[in-house]
């Protein structure tokens, strides 16, 4: 926003004295951005003075109408008060006063002024326009101002020709920056002084204008303002202060109709449109588009509106405009113009700033409702605009001022100002923080234990945290002081940390790759990865705003962005990729719940963090490992070994023993899996995860080579399953018994569970258990498998005796009989 810094001295007088750079550093320490301190007028402007015309002769004979006048530019009786000056113009008459520039002086952009011969006369200077001076485009004649204009004085200074403007970079969420009485309040609270609120007024008293007005969408328009002015003039022109003001603003004059929508607008935020009266049909409805209408704005553009999404204002007959954004080209004030209906109104944010992209169609309107307007300006501005164009217009208003819809008010905050000491780092006492609140609007009421009411034109003010650092801002981010928290004293890693760094090593020294991913996945990936409907990997969480809308849901397994990476470094040129990832997945809770909004003046209570996190999805730490190509290399010393599911399973025990836990393998099916090429692991009974082949239509799918290995542990369970922090293990200094035993078991039955069998039935003495043998054949019988242990006993304070050994190998024997089976071979 540009904004003189002469208005802003109106409206706060403590800016009196101060230059621009000063007020700029006002606006940089309140968090307002400035991103230009712009000086108008020539540096060296001078000579420029009230003239008044005291007669002219037309000239004869020229292709254009050409006056010589006789200008009177001083009071004084002296030979220089009476100039003669050429003038082109036809809108003045001899008694009006007017703008000299007078030979020396310079215009904006530089133009210098000479006295110069032109059409047979001495030209001493020249009768000024609104553009020559730089007030406006208008060039269609000169300015003529008001009859009781002083001659002789300086225009300079009577037209604010000399002034700085501050050009504004308003927060996105805080549209009262863009308005001269929002930056003002900033202002007089950084000075801790007063300001001139204009917007503090009394409504008009008087009868609701006999106009029907409908809202039919409260959503996106709760509240409308009217009011309806008879006798206006339309050739009225705008004063010169105003149309100054709004030039240096950066708003080009036009009438005065639309220069006092415009100027309220800037002063108080709130947009305004005002419409002939004679124009409208009937009433006036504020609806959705219907699909298939369009509308021809302002600007001369024909646009197709949006069915049910762009708001509408319209009457009986047609529409009169784009809610919040741009009126239609037939509802603008022109010079037949004589009743007005004025319209303020407050338009919802989101729909606004929907509109403007879709239509792309930025205006200041639009700036402003997107921001967020003060929804109690509209009859305010009303009643200011009212009295503009009745004093410069001869308007009358015709009843009261109109309001239909009634918004929302703010919601309270219960502040706690000791909190707000702890938030910011400073030692605010409960007086310092209600003043800075009440400055920046918010009415508060307590002692210990404040309630804030923010102000209508502050909906970003939600909680503890906003009030926090508008005391902050406000007081003076200057005031904080840098420290340095100390550092707490070093625990080291936690047994948990190191096992789940020591994972991630023992993958490493392994021979595979980290390739860490973007948690992000389709879900049609899952389809390729044939998972079952009822699997719950299929409970994907959506992100509200996801980077791609090919990949809107976090990931539910580490495997479809681990298998995409090999496939990516496959297509450039690696034939052997083994990968690995550790992250988090996420699955949706069935019975999730929206997460509660916790209270900004105080420590949230157990039930309320159990709340939260229970509104959040299941999630859990994974590894996951795949790999395709070679497990050995072929070279001179052999032919090399591809890759096979027990590979697969060689990483599973890798994680295993880093993690400092014992697993169990088991046959399973699980997709992405091949079923004859994949085992369950299990830890202490529950499955933590799978390993094996990728089926072969996976591979397919993927583009993946046959043979692909794989293997996803939930590595929370995994670590969660450890054990404590371990204790020095008891080294016996006495010898070891070693028994070897085979036995048969059904060939489904999983190597593991016998060697647990045997475990459990050898008890104390049992050091280890090796299975070193497995055999299948017509000695042991179809549908069974041979296995051979090693059993290694050893006791702590003595050599064990033979028949000691060969006691705890039956017992072992008897266990797997029992618990698999088992039969032993002779």
């Amino acid at each position: 926003m540009r904004v003189p810094l002469s208005w802003l001295v109106e409206v706060v007088p403590a800016l009196a004295g101060k230059t621009a750079a000063e007020v700029a550093d006002l606006f940089d320490n309140l968090g307002v951005e400035v991103d230009e301190i712009v000086t108008t007028g020539p540096a060296d402007v001078s000579g420029l003075v009230i003239g008044e015309v005291l007669e002219f002769e037309v000239l004869e004979g020229l292709k254009k109408p050409i006056r010589w006048c006789q200008v009177r530019v001083s009071t004084k009786d002296s030979d220089d008060a009476v100039r003669g000056i050429i003038c082109g113009a036809q809108n003045f008459a001899a008694g009006d006063r007017v703008v000299v520039a007078l030979p020396g002086s310079v215009l904006p952009g530089g133009f210098a002024i000479t006295a110069r011969k032109t059409y047979g006369h001495v030209s001493d200077g020249m009768i000024c326009s609104a553009r020559e001076l730089g007030l406006g485009d208008d060039h269609t004649g000169i300015m003529v101002l008001p009859p009781d204009t002083e001659i002789g004085a300086d225009a300079v200074g009577l037209l604010g020709l000399h002034d700085s403007v501050l050009v504004t970079e308003p927060t996105p969420d805080r549209g009262y920056q863009l308005s001269v009485r929002g930056l003002a309040r900033e202002l007089a609270a950084k000075l801790d002084t007063d300001f001139a609120d204009q917007g503090a007024v009394e409504l008009p008293a008087g009868d609701e204008p006999a106009f029907p007005v409908v809202i039919d969408d409260p959503t996106g328009c709760d509240r409308f303002s009217y009011r309806v002015l008879r006798g206006f003039d339309p050739a009225s022109p705008s004063p010169l202060w105003m149309r100054a003001r709004l030039a240096k603003a950066g708003v080009r004059p036009i009438s005065l109709a639309v220069d006092v929508t415009n100027y309220v607008m800037l002063l108080l935020g709130q947009p305004m449109h005002a419409y002939d009266l004679a124009k409208l049909a009937g009433r006036i409805l504020v609806r959705r588009a219907a699909d298939g209408e369009t509308l021809t704005t302002l600007d001369d553009v024909e646009r197709k509106l949006i069915g049910g999404e762009d708001l509408l204002i319209v009457d009986d007959e047609r529409i009169q405009g784009i809610a919040g954004v741009m009126g239609a080209a037939h509802s603008e004030i022109t010079a037949a113009t004589t009743d007005v209906l004025l319209e303020a109104a407050h338009f919802d944010q989101r729909t606004t700033s929907r509109t403007i992209r879709r239509h792309a169609l930025l205006s200041e309107a639009g700036r402003r409702f997107e921001r967020g307007v003060d929804p109690e300006m509209g009859p305010v501005a009303i009643a200011l605009a009212t009295e503009l164009l009745s004093t410069y217009g001869g308007a009358r208003a015709e009843g009261g001022v109109g309001i239909v819809g009634a918004p929302e008010p703010p919601t309270a905050i219960e502040l706690d100002p000791s909190r707000v000491s702890k938030l910011v780092g400073v030692d605010y006492s409960s007086a310092t923080v209600a003043r800075r609140l009440e400055q920046v609007g918010c009415t508060v009421a307590g002692a210990d234990l404040l309630t804030v009411t923010p102000p209508t034109w502050r909906p970003d003010l939600v909680e503890m945290a906003d009030l926090a650092e508008e005391v902050a801002r406000v007081d003076g981010y200057d005031r904080i002081e840098p420290v340095l928290p100390a550092a707490p004293a070093g625990g080291g890693l936690t047994r948990r940390q190191r096992r789940r760094r020591a994972v991630s090593r023992a993958l490493a020294y392994g021979g595979y790759v980290e390739v860490p991913s973007f948690p992000f996945q389709s879900a049609d990936v899952l389809d390729a990865l044939r998972v079952p409907a009822d699997d719950e990997r299929r409970r994907l969480v959506r992100m509200a705003n996801p980077l791609s809308s090919d990949q809107a849901f976090l990931r539910s397994s580490l495997l479809p962005g681990l298998l995409a990476t090999v496939v990516r470094n496959l297509g450039r040129g690696l034939g052997d990729v083994p990968a690995y990832e550790t992250g988090t997945v996420f699955v949706e809770r069935t019975d999730r719940r929206p997460a509660p909004v916790l209270a900004g003046a105080r420590k949230p209570t157990d039930d309320e963090i159990a709340a939260q996190n229970a509104a959040l999805p299941i999630q859990h730490e994974h590894v996951a490992i795949a790999a395709t190509g070679a497990a050995e290399p072929a070279g001179w010393w052999g032919r090399g070994r591809e890759l096979t599911w027990a590979d697969a399973i060689d990483a599973v025990r890798l994680v295993a023993d880093a993690a400092d836990v014992t697993i169990e393998l088991a046959a399973a099916e699980q997709a992405p899996w091949h079923p004859g090429r994949c085992a369950a692991v299990r830890v202490d009974g529950a499955v933590v995860g799978y390993a094996g082949e990728l089926h072969p239509a996976v591979c397919e799918a993927l583009e993946l080579p046959k043979r692909t290995v794989a293997a996803e542990l939930d590595l929370t369970l995994v670590l969660d399953a450890g054990t404590p922090e371990p204790s020095a293990p008891k080294v016996s200094g006495y010898p070891p018994a070693t028994q070897d035993v085979a036995l048969t078991v059904p060939a489904a039955t999983p190597a593991a569970a016998v060697a647990a069998a045997l475990r459990d039935g050898a008890g104390e003495l049992l050091e280890d258990v090796r299975l070193f043998d497995v055999y299948a054949g017509e000695q042991v019988g179809a549908g069974r498998k041979s296995l051979a242990y090693t059993l290694r006993f050893r006791a702590p304070d003595r050599t064990l005796t033979v028949d000691e050994a060969t006691a705890a190998r039956q017992s072992a024997v008897d266990e797997a009989v029992r618990r698999c089976g088992a039969v032993q071979r002779v």
